[in-house]
């Protein structure tokens, strides 16, 4: 049957509920495309170390869906009320273990028969470690692993030692290194196997000519023999024909490459030369004349294989290098069949006397016993594991299956490490990491303004990296090598220090200011610059003046006049283009009516922060948890979106509590002056005087009939100029149509009489 889930929508996306004890029994049946995480690590959160890791099966580090899934219904079904397991209890009730499984009956009976619990008696954390520590601690605790520690006789604890040497170990619970019947089964048969490989060798006189040191003759030819066959490969070209020996010994040009180089010995330009000096059907020097690269190598041929199997030498001919080849023909075969390699590090003779021996038997009788203690070892780790997920199981929901403990902001999630104090603002949104950089380049696209923090406890010298989100206030403050303290999720106080910003938008009040910001830190940076170079010039001057020689006396310059009139030029110059340019930003404004300008001036001002404040609202929309969690470790399954409203709630901004009074004046306050308030008001009064005062200077005032109606817009003015000038146009036509037009007298006519 198909179990009915119920969801919430936070974060920008649907999250199921995780509400009863059924929900965690059914975790199979939901998708996965709709869990929150698919994956989360076992460091770095803050979370029971010992749940995370009974949890991983795999011991990879890691949580996954599969595993949590098992771990939830594993739990849900040995509680008789799986509802238990959403509160989260740290003791459990005999009473409460589902005895009616297998498991769970052997687990109610440990809890009653060996810790002496009544069913309404409690089963603590601490009372279920110690049984765990206790009986792992003994040499036979059910898990069919052996360690040298459970043998009875040194005998024994050798053979154990020497199939964990050969094939390395296996955990017993308790820790100790130990070993299974599978690996004993494996190394008997291996050891065997080993056992009759050699006992080929020994039946045939030509696998080891030289006994035991025929392995290392064969080694000393393979290390030569590609070498050594290339050097008789051209050796043959060169009798085919002689013309080929200058380039067969490599031409000059690349030793003049190799002369302008740092060289060794063993230099690899100097071992990819011939072994030595090419010529027809020439033998092999064994002794001069040897490329250096490969001096060691040939001398080793010469010891372990040549004198032993062909007698003393100078040279080596190729009919003497295949007979040496041949007389190992043998060896190479045989090695190349071997089996039970992995037993050769106790080596043959040990082999055989452990396979002589009872060893087998005897570890198989142990490994039995300790088998027989499985069904007290299912009950002992059973309690352990289930008080465990009894606590925590749910939680561990919460913040993988869903993030409700984030969202809901109740509890802290398992990924927040603590709480950051710096710049009157306290960030609850802070991660531990490892590396910063790293981290740095995932979670920077998460759009959020990250802080990373090196914290140290000065008493005991811990050490711990963490980053902090800023979601509230201003970035202003915000600088590398600014101090503050971190709080972790225990209430400890750490030394924290900020050493690298990703930026990004805090706020749409912050993008509002932004430009203005800059502009002031501009004019601040480029009169700090001025004033610098101002400074370096003088101190340039005086160096100068101080260190010129004194020169004979010139004639007396006449004296400049004390008041220099183009200082006043200059000022003046620069009054009228101030006057120039508020008088163009005045004529503008005149052009909209005067209950318009308060609206023009608001709106120039939107238009000069709209694009940052754009900007910002971009980002701050796709902020989300993802690729913060993601440099972390996790595999988060959805974009966990961290809005403007929520992020406010991730960072608390200083205010004063409600009903908080102010005390004694601040007796070392800068002196308040009344300059700025009189200019402010004055200025006021000279813009309302100016958008109130008619071409003749006269004020207008609409209830006076002295002055008309009241003044005309710009273009209410220029739309009656128009109409003005067309009626004067058309009157002039008019009056010039209606005026009689003057007869002029021809030239010729006749005057009358």
């Amino acid at each position: 049957m198909t179990h009915t889930w119920k969801f919430f929508r936070a974060g920008g996306f649907n999250q199921v509920v995780i509400g009863s004890g059924n929900d965690l029994l059914n975790l199979d049946q939901l998708d996965q495309k709709l869990w929150v995480a698919l994956a989360c690590p076992t460091t770095g959160v803050e979370f029971d170390k010992t749940t995370l890791a009974l949890i991983d099966t795999d011991k990879d580090g890691r949580v996954r869906v599969p595993e949590l899934i098992t771990a939830a219904k594993w739990a849900a079904g040995l509680v008789k009320n799986p509802d238990d397991l959403l509160k989260g209890g740290p003791t459990l009730k005999p009473s409460a273990i589902n005895d009616a499984t297998p498991e769970g009956k052997l687990i109610a009976s440990f809890a009653r028969q060996v810790l002496g619990k009544g069913d309404s008696d409690e089963v603590t954390f601490d009372e279920a470690a110690a049984a765990a520590a206790t009986f792992a601690a003994k040499p036979f605790n059910g898990d069919g692993i052996v360690p040298a520690d459970s043998a009875g006789d040194d005998a024994t604890k050798a053979v154990i030692a020497d199939i964990i040497t050969c094939l390395g170990a296996d955990a017993d619970v308790s820790g100790k290194p130990g070993v299974s019947q599978a690996r004993v089964d494996q190394f008997f048969a291996e050891a065997a196997a080993y056992s009759d490989w050699w006992k080929k060798a020994e039946a045939d006189a030509t696998v080891l000519p030289l006994g035991v040191n025929t392995e290392a003759a064969a080694a000393a030819v393979k290390a030569v023999k590609a070498k050594v066959e290339d050097y008789f490969a051209r050796g043959r070209l060169a009798a085919f024909d002689p013309r080929s020996v200058n380039a067969l010994n490599r031409d000059e040009k690349d030793y003049a490459v190799l002369g302008a180089k740092e060289l060794t010995s063993s230099h690899a330009d100097i071992a990819g030369l011939p072994l030595a000096q090419v010529g027809a059907t020439t033998p092999l020097p064994l002794a001069q004349g040897i490329n250096p690269a490969w001096a060691g190598a040939i001398a080793a041929l010469q010891a372990n294989a040549i004198l032993p199997l062909l007698g003393a030498r100078t040279v080596l001919t190729e009919a003497d290098w295949h007979a040496l080849t041949g007389k190992l023909a043998a060896f190479d075969a045989w090695n190349a069949g071997k089996s039970g390699g992995s037993i050769e590090k106790i080596g043959l003779a040990r082999a055989r006397e452990i396979l002589a021996s009872k060893a087998k038997e005897t570890l198989t009788a142990l490994i039995a016993k300790d088998t027989a203690e499985a069904g007290n070892s299912t009950a002992v780790i059973g309690l352990h594991r289930l008080i465990h997920y009894h606590r925590d199981i749910a939680k561990l929901c919460r913040n993988f299956v869903n993030f409700a403990d984030f969202y809901g902001r109740k509890d802290k999630a398992i990924f927040q490490a603590g709480t950051l104090y710096l710049d009157q603002r306290s960030c609850d949104l802070c991660l531990s990491v490892d590396d910063a950089g790293r981290h740095a380049a995932m979670a920077g696209m998460a759009g959020t303004y990250l802080a990373y923090c090196d914290c140290v406890r000065k008493g005991s010298g811990e050490k711990l990296s963490i980053v902090a989100a800023f979601t509230g206030g201003d970035s202003d403050n915000l600088i590398v090598g600014r101090n503050g303290i971190f709080y972790d999720r225990a209430g400890r106080d750490w030394d924290a220090t900020i050493t690298k910003i990703v930026e990004n938008p805090i706020s749409i009040r912050q993008a509002f200011f932004s430009p203005y910001k800059k502009l002031v830190r501009m004019i601040e940076e480029r009169a700090a610059k001025q004033a610098a170079a101002a400074d370096a010039d003088v101190n340039a001057q005086l160096t100068t003046a101080a260190n010129a020689p004194v020169a004979p006396a010139a004639p007396a310059a006449p004296a400049k006049p004390a008041f220099d009139p183009s200082v006043i030029a200059l000022l003046s110059l620069a009054v009228g283009a101030l006057a120039t340019a508020f008088a163009g930003v005045l004529a503008f404004l005149k052009g909209f009516e005067n209950w318009q300008v308060p609206l023009v001036i608001a709106g120039i001002l939107l238009a000069i922060s709209a694009p940052s404040m754009a900007i910002a609202w971009l980002k701050l929309r796709k902020r989300n948890l993802g690729p913060i969690l993601d440099a972390n470790g996790w595999a988060v399954n959805a974009k966990a979106k961290m809005n403007v409203p929520f992020g406010g709630a991730l960072t608390g901004v200083a205010a004063l509590p409600p009903g908080a009074t102010f005390g004694a004046v601040d007796k070392f306050a800068e002196k308040p002056t009344p300059w700025p308030k009189v200019l402010a008001v004055a200025f006021v009064l000279w813009f309302i005087w100016a958008f109130l005062n008619d071409s003749q200077g006269r004020l207008y005032n609409w209830t006076d009939a002295k002055y008309g109606t009241p003044p005309l817009s710009v273009r209410e003015q220029i739309a009656k100029d128009k109409l003005d000038k067309t009626k004067a146009e058309k009157a002039a036509a008019a009056a010039a149509a209606a005026t009689p037009s003057t007869v002029v007298p021809a030239t010729n006519a006749v005057p009358a009489k």
